[in-house]
Protein backbone atom coordinates (compact mmCIF):
# COMPACT_ATOMS: atom_id res chain seq x y z
CA UNK A 1 0.00 0.00 0.00
CA UNK A 2 1.14 3.01 -0.76
CA UNK A 3 0.07 5.69 1.28
CA UNK A 4 0.21 6.41 4.54
CA UNK A 5 -3.02 6.34 6.81
CA UNK A 6 -3.58 9.20 9.00
CA UNK A 7 -4.50 7.80 12.71
CA UNK A 8 -6.40 10.52 14.70
CA UNK A 9 -4.77 12.12 17.70
CA UNK A 10 -7.49 11.57 20.07
CA UNK A 11 -8.86 9.64 22.34
CA UNK A 12 -10.58 10.08 26.27
CA UNK A 13 -10.71 13.40 26.60
CA UNK A 14 -9.47 14.10 23.42
CA UNK A 15 -6.25 13.81 23.81
CA UNK A 16 -3.43 10.46 23.25
CA UNK A 17 0.26 10.02 23.98
CA UNK A 18 2.05 10.61 20.86
CA UNK A 19 5.55 8.96 20.18
CA UNK A 20 6.94 12.72 19.89
CA UNK A 21 5.31 13.92 23.23
CA UNK A 22 6.80 10.68 25.06
CA UNK A 23 10.25 11.27 23.87
CA UNK A 24 9.98 14.81 24.93
CA UNK A 25 8.58 13.98 28.69
CA UNK A 26 11.17 11.25 28.92
CA UNK A 27 13.84 13.75 28.06
CA UNK A 28 13.02 16.43 30.14
CA UNK A 29 12.84 14.21 33.20
CA UNK A 30 16.43 13.05 32.55
CA UNK A 31 17.46 16.81 32.28
CA UNK A 32 15.64 17.08 35.73
CA UNK A 33 17.53 14.64 37.50
CA UNK A 34 20.51 16.22 36.07
CA UNK A 35 20.01 19.72 36.92
CA UNK A 36 19.01 18.72 40.73
CA UNK A 37 22.41 16.41 40.88
CA UNK A 38 24.33 19.92 39.17
CA UNK A 39 22.37 22.26 41.70
CA UNK A 40 23.93 19.85 44.69
CA UNK A 41 27.17 20.58 43.27
CA UNK A 42 26.93 24.05 42.84
CA UNK A 43 25.23 24.22 46.67
CA UNK A 44 28.96 23.66 47.65
CA UNK A 45 30.65 26.78 46.15
CA UNK A 46 33.06 25.01 44.28
CA UNK A 47 35.66 27.06 41.94
CA UNK A 48 35.71 26.82 38.59
CA UNK A 49 37.85 24.18 37.70
CA UNK A 50 35.34 21.83 39.07
CA UNK A 51 32.07 23.07 38.53
CA UNK A 52 32.98 22.77 34.82
CA UNK A 53 34.16 18.93 35.50
CA UNK A 54 30.93 18.08 37.51
CA UNK A 55 28.78 19.50 34.15
CA UNK A 56 31.12 18.09 31.52
CA UNK A 57 30.69 14.69 33.60
CA UNK A 58 26.96 15.02 34.32
CA UNK A 59 26.38 15.85 30.24
CA UNK A 60 27.99 12.58 29.50
CA UNK A 61 26.28 10.65 32.01
CA UNK A 62 22.75 12.48 29.95
CA UNK A 63 23.87 11.30 26.58
CA UNK A 64 24.72 7.70 27.60
CA UNK A 65 21.65 7.55 29.19
CA UNK A 66 19.84 8.63 26.48
CA UNK A 67 21.02 6.41 24.40
CA UNK A 68 20.82 3.35 26.09
CA UNK A 69 16.68 4.50 26.74
CA UNK A 70 16.28 5.42 22.63
CA UNK A 71 18.93 2.99 21.01
CA UNK A 72 17.27 3.41 17.78
CA UNK A 73 17.56 6.92 17.92
CA UNK A 74 21.77 6.75 18.17
CA UNK A 75 22.23 3.52 16.63
CA UNK A 76 25.82 4.02 16.55
CA UNK A 77 25.94 4.13 20.50
CA UNK A 78 23.07 1.47 20.66
CA UNK A 79 25.17 -1.35 18.65
CA UNK A 80 28.24 -0.55 21.14
CA UNK A 81 26.44 -0.82 24.17
CA UNK A 82 28.52 -2.97 26.49
CA UNK A 83 31.57 -0.39 25.93
CA UNK A 84 29.00 2.62 26.52
CA UNK A 85 27.84 0.86 29.98
CA UNK A 86 30.69 0.31 30.79
CA UNK A 87 31.82 3.93 30.66
CA UNK A 88 28.38 4.96 32.30
CA UNK A 89 29.55 2.95 35.23
CA UNK A 90 32.81 4.58 35.25
CA UNK A 91 31.68 8.01 35.04
CA UNK A 92 28.94 6.93 37.70
CA UNK A 93 31.84 5.44 40.59
CA UNK A 94 35.25 7.35 39.52
CA UNK A 95 34.34 10.95 40.60
CA UNK A 96 32.89 10.11 43.36
CA UNK A 97 36.65 10.54 45.05
CA UNK A 98 36.95 14.16 43.96
CA UNK A 99 33.22 14.91 44.45
CA UNK A 100 32.50 12.91 47.62
CA UNK A 101 28.58 13.02 48.77
CA UNK A 102 27.59 15.20 46.04
CA UNK A 103 28.09 12.33 43.61
CA UNK A 104 26.62 9.45 45.14
CA UNK A 105 22.94 10.36 43.69
CA UNK A 106 24.15 9.60 40.60
CA UNK A 107 24.09 5.63 40.23
CA UNK A 108 20.00 5.87 39.43
CA UNK A 109 20.80 5.94 35.63
CA UNK A 110 23.23 2.91 35.93
CA UNK A 111 21.08 0.96 37.42
CA UNK A 112 17.95 1.66 35.07
CA UNK A 113 20.41 1.10 32.41
CA UNK A 114 21.33 -2.58 33.64
CA UNK A 115 17.17 -3.20 33.65
CA UNK A 116 17.21 -1.52 29.80
CA UNK A 117 20.25 -3.29 28.41
CA UNK A 118 21.00 -6.68 30.09
CA UNK A 119 18.48 -9.86 30.53
CA UNK A 120 15.89 -9.86 33.07
CA UNK A 121 17.55 -11.91 35.49
CA UNK A 122 21.08 -10.59 35.27
CA UNK A 123 19.39 -6.46 34.82
CA UNK A 124 17.55 -7.05 38.09
CA UNK A 125 20.63 -8.48 39.87
CA UNK A 126 22.54 -5.83 38.53
CA UNK A 127 20.04 -3.34 39.60
CA UNK A 128 20.21 -4.72 43.76
CA UNK A 129 24.48 -4.71 42.97
CA UNK A 130 24.39 -0.64 42.24
CA UNK A 131 21.91 0.01 44.79
CA UNK A 132 24.27 -2.02 47.77
CA UNK A 133 26.97 -0.78 46.01
CA UNK A 134 25.54 3.12 46.79
CA UNK A 135 25.04 2.21 50.21
CA UNK A 136 28.36 0.82 51.03
CA UNK A 137 29.89 3.85 49.36
CA UNK A 138 28.24 5.74 51.37
CA UNK A 139 28.98 4.39 54.26
CA UNK A 140 32.35 4.63 53.47
CA UNK A 141 32.43 8.15 52.63
CA UNK A 142 31.37 8.74 56.44
CA UNK A 143 27.51 9.48 56.91
CA UNK A 144 25.45 8.68 58.97
CA UNK A 145 22.86 5.23 58.37
CA UNK A 146 19.90 7.57 57.85
CA UNK A 147 21.55 9.43 54.58
CA UNK A 148 22.78 5.85 53.71
CA UNK A 149 19.09 4.57 53.78
CA UNK A 150 18.03 8.05 51.85
CA UNK A 151 20.32 7.23 48.93
CA UNK A 152 19.47 3.50 48.52
CA UNK A 153 15.86 4.45 48.39
CA UNK A 154 16.43 7.21 45.92
CA UNK A 155 18.43 5.09 43.83
CA UNK A 156 16.03 2.52 43.35
CA UNK A 157 12.83 5.00 42.43
CA UNK A 158 14.90 7.07 40.55
CA UNK A 159 16.23 3.91 38.23
CA UNK A 160 12.88 2.95 38.24
CA UNK A 161 10.89 5.57 37.23
CA UNK A 162 14.15 6.22 34.22
CA UNK A 163 13.35 2.52 33.25
CA UNK A 164 9.46 2.80 33.23
CA UNK A 165 9.69 5.92 31.53
CA UNK A 166 11.84 5.05 29.03
CA UNK A 167 9.50 1.21 28.36
CA UNK A 168 6.09 3.66 28.28
CA UNK A 169 8.15 5.28 24.96
CA UNK A 170 9.21 2.10 23.27
CA UNK A 171 5.44 1.09 24.12
CA UNK A 172 3.79 4.73 23.28
CA UNK A 173 5.77 4.21 19.98
CA UNK A 174 4.37 0.24 19.31
CA UNK A 175 1.21 1.59 19.75
CA UNK A 176 1.15 4.35 16.99
CA UNK A 177 2.44 1.36 14.89
CA UNK A 178 -0.16 -0.94 15.39
CA UNK A 179 -2.87 1.54 14.75
CA UNK A 180 -0.93 2.58 11.61
CA UNK A 181 -1.06 -1.18 10.65
CA UNK A 182 -4.59 -1.38 11.56
CA UNK A 183 -5.74 1.55 9.39
CA UNK A 184 -3.75 0.15 6.54
CA UNK A 185 -5.09 -3.50 7.19
CA UNK A 186 -9.03 -1.67 7.14
CA UNK A 187 -8.37 0.20 4.17
CA UNK A 188 -7.54 -2.90 2.50
CA UNK A 189 -10.34 -4.90 3.35
CA UNK A 190 -12.71 -2.36 2.27
CA UNK A 191 -10.58 -2.26 -0.99
CA UNK A 192 -11.51 -6.17 -1.22
CA UNK A 193 -14.86 -5.67 0.02
CA UNK A 194 -15.24 -3.15 -2.97
CA UNK A 195 -13.71 -5.13 -5.77
CA UNK A 196 -16.15 -8.08 -5.07
CA UNK A 197 -19.14 -6.01 -4.63
CA UNK A 198 -18.27 -4.37 -7.59
CA UNK A 199 -18.02 -7.65 -9.54
CA UNK A 200 -20.53 -9.44 -7.67
CA UNK A 201 -23.30 -6.90 -8.31
CA UNK A 202 -22.22 -5.71 -11.76
CA UNK A 203 -21.62 -8.69 -13.57
CA UNK A 204 -24.84 -10.35 -13.84
CA UNK A 205 -26.16 -6.85 -15.07
CA UNK A 206 -23.82 -6.37 -17.60
CA UNK A 207 -23.79 -10.05 -19.19
CA UNK A 208 -27.73 -9.23 -19.28
CA UNK A 209 -26.79 -5.74 -21.44
CA UNK A 210 -24.21 -7.84 -23.90
CA UNK A 211 -26.78 -10.49 -24.08
CA UNK A 212 -29.86 -8.09 -24.84
CA UNK A 213 -28.32 -5.45 -26.99
CA UNK A 214 -26.96 -8.11 -29.46
CA UNK A 215 -30.32 -9.76 -29.24
CA UNK A 216 -31.82 -6.19 -30.30
CA UNK A 217 -29.08 -6.16 -33.21
CA UNK A 218 -30.11 -9.06 -35.21
CA UNK A 219 -33.74 -8.07 -34.57
CA UNK A 220 -33.47 -4.33 -35.78
CA UNK A 221 -34.10 -5.53 -39.49
CA UNK A 222 -36.80 -7.51 -39.17
CA UNK A 223 -38.48 -7.07 -36.20
CA UNK A 224 -38.64 -3.23 -34.48
CA UNK A 225 -41.15 -3.44 -31.52
CA UNK A 226 -39.65 -6.53 -30.04
CA UNK A 227 -36.00 -4.74 -31.22
CA UNK A 228 -37.28 -1.90 -28.70
CA UNK A 229 -38.78 -3.63 -25.83
CA UNK A 230 -34.97 -5.21 -26.00
CA UNK A 231 -33.42 -1.41 -26.12
CA UNK A 232 -36.09 -0.40 -23.39
CA UNK A 233 -35.03 -3.25 -21.15
CA UNK A 234 -31.01 -2.50 -21.49
CA UNK A 235 -31.79 1.14 -20.72
CA UNK A 236 -33.24 -0.15 -17.60
CA UNK A 237 -30.84 -2.75 -16.67
CA UNK A 238 -28.35 -0.03 -17.26
CA UNK A 239 -30.15 1.99 -15.12
CA UNK A 240 -29.97 -0.87 -12.00
CA UNK A 241 -26.42 -0.99 -13.03
CA UNK A 242 -25.46 2.80 -11.98
CA UNK A 243 -27.88 2.24 -8.82
CA UNK A 244 -25.56 -0.95 -8.02
CA UNK A 245 -22.47 1.44 -8.65
CA UNK A 246 -23.71 4.02 -6.29
CA UNK A 247 -24.77 1.05 -3.12
CA UNK A 248 -21.50 -0.32 -3.79
CA UNK A 249 -20.22 2.83 -2.99
CA UNK A 250 -21.83 3.76 0.08
CA UNK A 251 -20.88 0.52 1.63
CA UNK A 252 -24.48 -0.93 2.39
CA UNK A 253 -27.04 -2.67 -0.07
CA UNK A 254 -29.32 -4.63 0.41
CA UNK A 255 -31.11 -6.81 -2.25
CA UNK A 256 -34.33 -9.22 -2.67
CA UNK A 257 -34.08 -12.40 -3.25
CA UNK A 258 -37.68 -12.24 -4.87
CA UNK A 259 -37.26 -9.60 -7.44
CA UNK A 260 -34.20 -11.06 -8.35
CA UNK A 261 -35.51 -14.57 -9.65
CA UNK A 262 -38.51 -12.46 -10.93
CA UNK A 263 -36.01 -10.76 -13.06
CA UNK A 264 -33.60 -13.45 -14.01
CA UNK A 265 -37.11 -15.38 -15.04
CA UNK A 266 -38.17 -12.07 -17.49
CA UNK A 267 -34.81 -12.30 -19.01
CA UNK A 268 -34.59 -15.73 -19.57
CA UNK A 269 -37.68 -15.99 -21.08
CA UNK A 270 -36.67 -12.94 -23.44
CA UNK A 271 -33.69 -14.92 -24.33
CA UNK A 272 -35.61 -18.04 -25.41
CA UNK A 273 -35.00 -20.20 -22.33
CA UNK A 274 -36.91 -22.60 -19.84
CA UNK A 275 -37.00 -21.43 -16.56
CA UNK A 276 -38.95 -23.30 -13.64
CA UNK A 277 -38.41 -20.31 -10.70
CA UNK A 278 -39.90 -21.59 -7.38
CA UNK A 279 -38.66 -18.79 -4.54
CA UNK A 280 -40.67 -20.17 -1.19
CA UNK A 281 -38.12 -19.10 1.72
CA UNK A 282 -40.33 -17.22 3.53
CA UNK A 283 -38.93 -14.06 5.54
CA UNK A 284 -35.11 -14.12 5.29
CA UNK A 285 -32.37 -12.21 7.56
CA UNK A 286 -31.48 -9.00 5.23
CA UNK A 287 -28.19 -10.41 5.25
CA UNK A 288 -29.06 -14.36 4.02
CA UNK A 289 -31.45 -12.72 0.97
CA UNK A 290 -28.79 -10.05 0.01
CA UNK A 291 -26.38 -13.16 0.02
CA UNK A 292 -28.87 -15.36 -1.81
CA UNK A 293 -29.60 -13.05 -4.56
CA UNK A 294 -25.94 -12.23 -5.04
CA UNK A 295 -25.08 -15.63 -5.46
CA UNK A 296 -28.28 -16.09 -8.08
CA UNK A 297 -26.75 -13.01 -10.06
CA UNK A 298 -23.36 -14.38 -10.15
CA UNK A 299 -24.61 -18.11 -11.15
CA UNK A 300 -26.67 -16.58 -14.15
CA UNK A 301 -23.45 -14.50 -15.03
CA UNK A 302 -21.79 -17.89 -15.16
CA UNK A 303 -24.72 -19.71 -16.95
CA UNK A 304 -25.21 -17.11 -19.65
CA UNK A 305 -21.83 -16.66 -20.67
CA UNK A 306 -20.52 -20.43 -20.22
CA UNK A 307 -23.09 -22.55 -21.29
CA UNK A 308 -25.08 -23.66 -24.05
CA UNK A 309 -28.18 -23.45 -21.70
CA UNK A 310 -31.64 -24.39 -22.89
CA UNK A 311 -33.84 -25.22 -19.92
CA UNK A 312 -33.20 -23.44 -16.15
CA UNK A 313 -34.17 -24.04 -12.51
CA UNK A 314 -33.98 -22.04 -9.65
CA UNK A 315 -35.62 -22.52 -6.16
CA UNK A 316 -35.07 -20.98 -3.06
CA UNK A 317 -36.59 -23.35 -0.04
CA UNK A 318 -36.41 -23.73 3.59
CA UNK A 319 -36.30 -27.19 5.54
CA UNK A 320 -36.60 -26.17 9.32
CA UNK A 321 -33.87 -23.95 9.98
CA UNK A 322 -31.76 -24.69 7.17
CA UNK A 323 -32.60 -21.99 4.01
CA UNK A 324 -31.10 -24.33 0.14
CA UNK A 325 -30.78 -22.27 -2.94
CA UNK A 326 -30.07 -24.30 -6.28
CA UNK A 327 -29.32 -23.23 -9.72
CA UNK A 328 -29.02 -25.68 -12.36
CA UNK A 329 -28.99 -25.67 -15.88
CA UNK A 330 -28.35 -27.49 -18.97
CA UNK A 331 -25.88 -27.48 -21.67
CA UNK A 332 -22.63 -27.84 -19.82
CA UNK A 333 -20.22 -30.45 -21.10
CA UNK A 334 -19.96 -34.09 -20.14
CA UNK A 335 -17.88 -35.21 -17.73
CA UNK A 336 -13.93 -35.97 -18.74
CA UNK A 337 -14.78 -33.18 -21.87
CA UNK A 338 -13.17 -30.16 -22.68
CA UNK A 339 -15.19 -26.89 -22.67
CA UNK A 340 -16.01 -25.53 -26.11
CA UNK A 341 -16.51 -21.74 -26.45
CA UNK A 342 -19.76 -21.14 -25.20
CA UNK A 343 -19.72 -24.16 -23.17
CA UNK A 344 -19.74 -24.31 -19.25
CA UNK A 345 -16.57 -24.50 -17.69
CA UNK A 346 -14.88 -26.33 -14.73
CA UNK A 347 -15.29 -25.94 -11.20
CA UNK A 348 -13.54 -22.73 -9.80
CA UNK A 349 -10.86 -23.48 -7.82
CA UNK A 350 -10.51 -20.39 -5.77
CA UNK A 351 -14.11 -21.20 -4.24
CA UNK A 352 -13.23 -24.66 -3.54
CA UNK A 353 -16.27 -25.52 -5.55
CA UNK A 354 -18.28 -23.40 -8.40
CA UNK A 355 -18.57 -23.23 -12.18
CA UNK A 356 -16.18 -21.52 -14.23
CA UNK A 357 -17.39 -17.96 -14.68
CA UNK A 358 -16.16 -14.97 -16.08
CA UNK A 359 -14.06 -14.03 -13.54
CA UNK A 360 -12.32 -16.95 -12.71
CA UNK A 361 -11.79 -17.02 -16.95
CA UNK A 362 -9.45 -13.73 -16.56
CA UNK A 363 -8.29 -14.91 -13.17
CA UNK A 364 -10.63 -13.54 -10.88
CA UNK A 365 -12.66 -15.00 -8.13
CA UNK A 366 -16.29 -14.69 -9.08
CA UNK A 367 -17.69 -18.11 -7.53
CA UNK A 368 -14.67 -17.40 -4.57
CA UNK A 369 -16.01 -14.34 -3.66
CA UNK A 370 -19.90 -16.22 -3.49
CA UNK A 371 -18.41 -19.23 -1.68
CA UNK A 372 -16.42 -16.44 1.08
CA UNK A 373 -19.94 -14.60 1.54
CA UNK A 374 -21.92 -18.20 2.25
CA UNK A 375 -19.01 -18.98 4.60
CA UNK A 376 -19.25 -15.89 6.47
CA UNK A 377 -22.64 -16.47 7.48
CA UNK A 378 -22.24 -20.43 8.56
CA UNK A 379 -22.96 -21.78 5.22
CA UNK A 380 -21.69 -23.70 2.28
CA UNK A 381 -21.36 -23.32 -1.64
CA UNK A 382 -21.05 -26.19 -4.20
CA UNK A 383 -21.10 -26.18 -7.99
CA UNK A 384 -20.28 -28.31 -10.22
CA UNK A 385 -21.81 -31.14 -12.79
CA UNK A 386 -24.53 -33.39 -10.77
CA UNK A 387 -25.75 -35.24 -13.95
CA UNK A 388 -25.23 -35.53 -17.50
CA UNK A 389 -25.18 -32.35 -19.05
CA UNK A 390 -26.45 -30.44 -16.38
CA UNK A 391 -24.31 -27.70 -13.84
CA UNK A 392 -25.52 -27.41 -10.46
CA UNK A 393 -24.94 -23.94 -8.17
CA UNK A 394 -26.08 -24.54 -4.24
CA UNK A 395 -25.79 -22.84 -1.21
CA UNK A 396 -27.26 -24.05 2.40
CA UNK A 397 -27.20 -21.70 5.00
CA UNK A 398 -28.26 -22.10 8.75
CA UNK A 399 -30.58 -19.40 9.66
CA UNK A 400 -29.49 -19.73 13.57
CA UNK A 401 -25.73 -19.42 12.78
CA UNK A 402 -26.36 -16.07 10.29
CA UNK A 403 -28.61 -14.93 12.74
CA UNK A 404 -31.97 -16.04 11.79
CA UNK A 405 -33.97 -13.99 14.19
CA UNK A 406 -33.47 -10.89 12.24
CA UNK A 407 -35.92 -11.17 9.67
CA UNK A 408 -38.13 -9.08 7.28
CA UNK A 409 -40.78 -9.23 5.22
CA UNK A 410 -40.67 -10.56 2.38
CA UNK A 411 -40.57 -9.13 -1.64
CA UNK A 412 -43.11 -11.04 -3.84
CA UNK A 413 -42.21 -15.06 -4.02
CA UNK A 414 -41.78 -15.63 -8.20
CA UNK A 415 -43.22 -19.05 -8.94
CA UNK A 416 -43.90 -21.00 -12.10
CA UNK A 417 -42.01 -21.80 -15.16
Amino acid sequence: MDEQVPWPESGPGGRTLAPRTAVVVTVLVFLGYTGVALAYVLAQHPGPLRLAGAAALLAVLLVLQLAHSFPGQVPALGRRWPLTLALQAAVTYLPVEFYGRLWIGMPSFLAASLLLLLPPAAGWAGFAAVVVASNLMMQWIGDGTGDAFYISVATVTNGLVVYGLSRLTDLVAEVHRSRAELAAVAVARERLRFARDLHDLLGYSLSAITLKCELAYRLVPEQAAPARQELADVLRTSRQALADVRAVARGYREMSLGAEAEGARAMLAALGVRASVRVAAGPLPPRVETVLATVLREGLTNMLRHSGVERCEISAVCDGRTVRFRLANDGAPLPGRPAEPGGAGAPDTAGGAGGASAAGAAGGSGIGNLAARVRELGGTLTAGPREPGWFVLEAVIDLDAAGGDDRRTPAPAAAGA
